[in-house]
């Protein structure tokens, strides 16, 4: 029942063309069955036993013997009237016309699952795609890339071959095979019974089959995301990994990975692979006892069960073998699937720790004061920051110092709520920012990192990345503000000039002015600077610092840097130790306290 659960909720929003797909299954097996049993006549016209009736009874719809009865007397006149010869051409025609009718209503059916199979894939990925941005950042810090994009291709994809594609089946085989089953008590309710106590066992031993397959569907779809980390790894890393000749390291552990991948991939299409052949001899072996059991009801004379009945008999039932090998097929492919949606699930399910109050404050410009009160924050379990206590005013330069890890970044991404603070709080001109509206809040902000976050485009759009209204004047200007429009009036197309993956085409002094046009152009309140010249030379630093001044001026600024060079003229330098505020005040005040400050500042100095 948890299945059928999952599976409706990945088709409910297409209920209207989930009913018309089973209605027209069910007139397709309606007129199959129907060009089944035109077979009985027709065998008795060619073989001259077809029975003469004179007259016509009332029909029931629940006793086949009076159809049947009406049916003979039909043809009987028909024969009298025509001749066998007409007779077997009206029987032959109304045949071709069933069918026709089968074939159909079968194809209607099919056609109204083409947009559920498509939209049920493409609802998947949106989902997925809409959680990934919408999740906290923490939630990638515990997760493989590689195994999240696995999750979006081959898991959507797996569930796409496996579960979507086995909707028409899961919905026309239990059709066919009820309807059938229905027909076969009508024609003999002893022999049906009969068949319906070996069944069981055989959707016992199918079942059982189709339990492993489960488990071991979801441990390939892990090994399949670790093998795309591996790869996303190899790509982002391939220049370390053959600085310190590295590639035979590496390769053998994808080897290794990949040849494990295949054998747990070889026992499960073996094991798919045997439900066909498994289902089938089980079918084979069941008409097997079928036609010794009912053959000898028809010799015995112990039974109304005539031999031309039991031919029905028999084809009706041989039709039943091919739903019931689809379903098995069904049944081991929705087993398959569902290990993949376990791991989708994993995703859409995880919680949202970022959330914005229902009744929260809009807010749309900044006028007074940031302040950091009473604050301590920690990841799982020891403080990465404890009792922090900031105040930054409208229009001044705050810089964050100290050594590798003291907590810095972790301090500059609690403003945008990045993370949540748990113990204290972040105010802007008086309010908690987990009260405010979120895009609100990150509309206040502009940020610059150490690594220049770029997308595969054209110079222009990474410019005006989130500036929808942006024209040609105001990102020119953004980038002369930047120091960036010289050298991309150099590119070889100007603005439009795309910078491949990462920005891989700039300099790393060129990616950072281009970020630094980026927010100029979003023209922020608050900026915040994130060691945005520690990698660069000095030609290029230069150049950078020349555009972050251009930038800072008239904005409050929230400044992380190594380089003590570039905070002296900050309002305050906090220097963070441990995760602590150690010291505090101008550059001359720190000095002159020979403290952390004077150390850090000796140590560059003499660098």
């Amino acid at each position: 029942m948890k299945i059928i659960a999952r599976i409706y909720t990945l088709i409910k929003s297409y209920s209207l063309k989930v009913i018309l797909s089973i209605l027209f299954a069910l007139l397709g097996t309606i007129f199959s069955l129907g060009s089944f049993v035109m077979i009985t006549p027709f065998l008795q016209i060619l073989f001259k036993i077809q029975p003469v009736v004179n007259d016509v009874v009332a029909v029931d719809v629940g006793n086949f013997e009076t159809i049947k009865h009406n049916f003979n007397y039909f043809l009987s006149q028909l024969m009298v009237t025509n001749g066998e010869k007409v007779a077997l051409l009206v029987v032959s025609l109304a045949l071709a016309f069933l069918v026709l009718l089968k074939t159909f209503f079968l194809y209607s059916s099919r056609l109204a699952m083409i947009p559920i199979r498509t939209g049920v894939v493409r609802d998947l990925r949106n989902k997925l795609n809409t959680k990934i941005l919408n999740i906290q950042i923490s939630y990638f810090t515990e997760e493989r890339k590689g195994d999240i994009i696995s999750r979006m291709t081959s898991d959507v994809q797996e569930i796409e071959n496996t579960v979507v594609m086995s909707l028409f089946g899961a919905i026309k085989a239990p059709i066919t095979i009820i309807i059938y089953l229905v027909s076969l008590f009508v024609i003999s309710f002893k022999l049906t019974l009969f068949v319906l106590v070996l069944l069981p066992a055989t959707g016992f031993v199918i079942g059982k089959i189709g339990k492993s397959l489960r488990k071991k569907s979801a441990k390939s779809q892990q090994k399949l995301g670790l093998l795309l980390s591996y790869i996303e790894e190899s790509l982002f890393g391939l220049r370390i990994i053959k600085a310190f000749n590295s590639e035979d390291k590496i390769n053998d552990r994808f080897q290794q990975e990949n040849s494990s991948y295949t054998k747990l991939m070889n026992r499960i299409w073996r094991r798919k692979d045997l439900a066909g052949p498994l289902s089938e001899f089980l079918s084979t072996f069941v008409i097997v006892i079928l036609l010794w059991y009912g053959g000898n009801m028809v010799l015995g004379n112990t039974s109304t069960l005539n031999p031309a009945d039991f031919i029905l008999y028999l084809v009706i039932f041989s039709q039943i073998i091919v739903p019931a090998k689809d379903l098995s097929s069904v049944h081991y492919n929705i087993q398959k699937g569902m290990a993949s949606m376990d791991r989708i699930d994993h995703v859409l399910d995880a919680d949202i720790s970022i959330k914005e109050k229902p009744n929260a404050e809009p807010i749309t410009d900044f006028t007074q004061t940031v302040e950091y009160k009473n604050l301590s924050f920690k990841y799982i379990e020891d403080y990465v920051l404890k009792n922090i206590n900031i105040k930054i005013e409208k229009g001044k330069t705050i810089a964050l110092v100290g050594q590798s890890g003291s907590g810095k970044s972790t301090l500059v991404d609690l403003l945008p709520r990045f993370y949540d603070v748990k113990e204290g709080e972040i105010l802007i001109d008086g309010y908690n920012v987990q009260d405010l509206k979120i895009k609100d809040l990150r509309n206040l902000m502009g940020i610059v990192s150490q690594e220049s976050i770029l997308f595969n485009d054209s110079i222009y759009n990474n410019i005006a990345f989130g500036m929808e209204n942006a024209d040609e004047d105001q990102i020119i200007a953004a980038a002369k503000v930047a120091n960036a429009h010289e050298f991309i009036l150099q590119t070889e197309d100007g603005y439009q000039t795309n910078i491949g993956d990462r920005g891989t085409k700039l300099s790393g002094g060129q990616r950072q002015r281009i970020s630094i046009a980026r927010a100029v152009l979003k023209n922020p309140p608050i900026l915040i600077l994130d060691e945005a010249t520690s990698s660069l030379d000095t030609e290029s630093e230069k150049l950078v610092q020349d555009a972050l001044f251009k930038l800072m001026k008239n904005r409050t600024s929230i400044v992380i840097a190594h380089r003590l060079s570039t905070v002296r003229n900050a309002n305050e330098i906090c220097v963070l130790h441990e995760g602590e505020i150690v010291e505090r005040g101008k550059h001359d005040e720190l000095i002159k306290k020979q403290g952390v400050y004077k150390k850090l500042h000796d140590l560059q100095i003499f660098a």
